[in-house]
């Protein structure tokens, strides 16, 4: 298999499956090294009249190093490989090479890096960065449950540069 850029406007996907169900990995490069982290958190629509992906990212996981380091990062989609990506989601890269110990085959599409076990990456161009503040949450009970330790996501929005499936 090999990952073929697709048309945006005929992309079909279930983000709430794909996203929220099979989790994604959220990957970016720094100085030659990669680093990536599971997600079941993140967005897809359009905003600024542009086609985008919003992901989230504690303060303390260190991909977060890496794609504030990167004017890029990838949202790589999976159809099974729980396991794995409940360790990538569950170890962090500073204390080991988490990647080889799943055995993924990173590769690079659209000039960034994903992974061949993947089905879609998605290459997105930084256009934003914030961070939830507290004090604007509507419904508070998801600061109490969501955030005991103060730890608020930073999100990221990007815009979408390519779809790629591999076929």
């Amino acid at each position: 298999m090999s990952y073929q850029k697709v048309d945006i406007k005929t992309y079909a996907l279930k983000p709430f499956e794909a996203i929220g169900e099979k989790w994604t990995l959220i990957t970016a490069e720094k100085d030659g090294v990669i680093n990536t982290m599971t997600a079941s958190w993140a967005g897809i629509g359009v905003l600024w009249s542009k086609n985008v992906v919003t992901v989230y990212i504690r303060p303390q996981r260190y991909t977060r190093e890496f794609v504030e380091a990167n004017g890029y990062f990838t949202l790589t989609l999976f159809d099974g490989y729980q396991k794995e990506l409940a360790v990538l989601g569950s170890k962090s890269g500073r204390d080991g090479d988490k990647i080889k110990e799943v055995g993924f085959h990173a590769e690079t599409v659209g000039g960034q890096p994903t992974f061949a076990e993947g089905t879609t990456a998605i290459v997105c161009k930084k256009l934003y960065r914030g961070r939830f503040a507290p004090e604007e949450f509507i419904e508070t009970g998801i600061v109490s449950s969501c955030y005991p330790a103060k730890d608020f996501h930073y999100f990221y929005v990007g815009e979408v540069v390519g779809i790629y499936e591999n076929r």
